[in-house]
């Protein structure tokens, strides 16, 4: 695996606007531009691990999602085109060729927009406890990674350090108004509808994912990223066996590696062994190559 592991930039001449566990953002004045790292997060604490290609991948099944998603509802890419991009970002071609979205600047809304069709994860914890999820109440005896009876939404506080809160749709009424409210959970549970029948159909069960929402000219448009292993539980469906946690196409390995650690979760992280890089940066170009049929172009 040759790829340079890139984890962080410094473009002294663009405006820094904000480094999140992943991704580093820079102001354009009317737009931004995200630059996808190989950094990893886990249990909200980035390690000093990068990992190959990883950047690249979630740039590139962001766009292909975009593109998809394009006839459902608007959203903020412009292009991910390096040789479109404006002139003074040219001289930084190398750093962001692959792994960098131009987007419209939006005013994000303040929830993030967690979408279910699996009990796994946060929900699945929830569940055990109250046999409900965000206030959802679901039917008695369902198992770990059972397929939900129906697609649901449980939406969670958007927190800049720890962890996100899981809510129930009363609270984004509160924060939004019940018209702003019932339009993103619609649009969100459709979006994960069509993706994750997509999905299937080409070997992958997407269990659930997370959409972030934005203002642009007083209309709600899809932001951030989109649909990647990142965002969501991707699982082989070739290996789906309800009633445990489930083989993953995401950082959950990564997460699974670490549970075997005496690590207490807080920072600085970890370091990851080789065979556990490659094992993950395996994983990623798999996701990207079953769910689009293509492979990654590896510049």
């Amino acid at each position: 695996m040759s790829d340079s592991v890139l984890l962080a930039t410094d473009f002294k001449d663009l405006k820094f606007f904000r480094r999140g566990k992943v991704r580093d953002v820079y102001d354009l004045q009317d737009k931004l531009l995200i630059v996808s790292t190989d950094r990893i997060s886990c249990f909200d604490v980035v390690l000093p691990s990068g990992i190959p290609y990883k950047g690249r991948v979630l740039t590139a099944l962001s766009c292909f999602w975009f593109d998809m998603i394009k006839p459902v509802m608007p959203h903020h890419l412009i292009t991910a085109d390096v040789n479109k991009y404006p002139e003074e970002l040219h001289k930084h071609k190398k750093e962001l060729a692959g792994r960098s979205m131009l987007v419209l600047k939006t005013q994000p809304l303040p929830v993030e927009c967690v979408v279910r069709g699996y009990l796994s994860g946060s929900g699945w914890k929830e569940y055990q406890k109250s046999q409900s999820v965000c206030g959802i109440k679901l039917p008695a005896g369902l198992k770990e990674s059972d397929k939900l009876p129906e697609i649901i939404f449980t939406p969670s506080t958007k927190e800049d350090k720890g962890h996100d809160v899981n809510v129930d749709q009363k609270y984004v009424e509160m924060q939004l108004g019940k018209d702003i409210a019932d339009k993103i959970a619609q649009l969100s549970i459709k979006i994960y509808s069509e993706a994750a029948d997509y999905a299937l159909k080409h070997g992958i069960i997407i269990a659930d994912t997370k959409f972030e929402f934005g203002v642009y000219n007083n209309e709600i448009i899809l932001i951030d990223e989109v649909l990647t292993p990142d965002s969501s539980r991707f699982w082989p469906q070739d290996q789906y066996v309800p009633g445990k946690s489930q083989p993953s196409y995401d950082k959950q390995f990564v997460r699974d590696y670490l549970e075997t650690l005496d690590w207490d979760k807080a920072p600085p992280g970890p370091k990851l062994p080789q065979d556990i890089i490659e094992k993950t940066s395996a994983k990623y170009l798999d996701a990207y190559r079953k769910i689009t049929g293509k492979e990654l172009k590896r510049t």
